[in-house]
């Protein structure tokens, strides 16, 4: 196990390094110029130069790499231009409601989608696996914003069942958090319930059609001992894949919904520091968000280790 995790460990470091190379250098070279936000319409040239070289933005490119990727060894993020706040505590303050929703989004998505995509597979053919298949087809065509819009106008704005935008901190009652986060979760689940429904019918289906299947079945064991005790264990493998690609990208695909419901998450702070060209904190969130990836897919390595013992380290 320990030479399992150390390899992995191992290989996930060149892919660390050319993320953070590649955010580097698009961030460094697309359009804008941070200085002239900073300084606004009656900065002059020379107050522009002098922001730039406050900012260390005059040396050269492999300069500025070595210099923050140095600190980043560190544990340093370095600090927002415009916020003057350190990268790393930017992060901190934003992390739980972008850790909240994506939680809360791959709990609902999969208390949904797994029972579902069981059942149309063993009902294949009837109309609950029509109506799930057609759900996915829709899920997945239906933009992300149209779905929260259509949730506001309908259970915020008609039925006033929840509030239309902004977060509740769970330190202020468990209860007002939950509240507030049930739109934007019912918003981000549907393209993933469309996703883990799909995969796991698909997955459940062929492992019905396998031989052990039908032993089972032939030992006398009931449909639902076959479905959980057999099928289910053996299609485990691609659904948990899914979920933990899921659950990475959940993090890193929050912005939309975070910018509809006005959360202050990390989705916000990365679209702030796009329209600013605040450098530090784009390339520390998109670096974090890599490391959450990273380690989210590890964990799924490791869960093939219990799932099928075919699987050797």
């Amino acid at each position: 196990m320990l030479s399992f995790l150390g390899k992995r460990l191992l290989a996930t470091l060149p892919v660390i390094l050319v993320v953070a190379i590649a955010v580097f250098m698009i961030v460094r070279l697309t359009p804008g110029d941070p200085a002239a936000i900073i300084g606004g319409n009656s900065a002059t040239n020379e107050d522009l130069d002098r922001i730039r070289a406050q900012l260390g933005l005059t040396q050269p490119l492999w300069t500025q790499f070595a210099t923050w990727a140095g600190h980043v060894l560190q544990g340093d993020l370095g600090f927002s231009f415009f916020l003057n706040k350190p990268v790393v505590a930017l992060i901190g303050q934003r992390i739980e409601p972008t850790l909240s929703l994506a939680i809360g989004t791959l709990v609902l998505a999969v208390a949904i989608a797994l029972p579902l995509g069981t059942l149309a597979a063993w009902r294949m053919g009837g109309w609950l696996d029509k109506a799930v298949m057609a759900f996915s087809v829709a899920g997945f065509s239906v933009p992300v914003f149209v779905i929260g819009y259509v949730l506001i106008y309908v259970l915020a704005m008609k039925l006033q069942w929840f509030p239309v935008q902004g977060y509740r901190r769970i330190g202020e009652g468990v209860g007002p958090w939950a509240r507030q986060l049930v739109l934007p979760c019912l918003t981000l689940a549907v393209t993933y319930v469309a996703l883990l429904a799909r995969v796991t019918r698909a997955a459940v289906s062929e492992a019905l059609t396998e031989d052990y299947i039908r032993t089972a079945r032939a030992k006398g064991m009931g449909e639902r001992t076959v479905l959980s005790h057999h099928a289910l264990r053996n299609a485990a493998v691609p659904v948990v894949t899914v979920i933990g690609v899921s659950a990475a990208l959940l993090l890193g695909g929050v912005v939309v919904t975070e910018t509809v419901y006005a959360i202050p998450g990390l989705g916000q702070l990365t679209v702030d520091a796009v329209l600013n060209r605040d450098f530090p904190v784009l390339q520390g969130v998109v670096l974090f968000f890599a490391l959450i990836y990273v380690g989210v897919n590890l964990l799924v390595d490791v869960s093939y280790l219990f799932l099928d013992p075919r699987i050797r380290y």
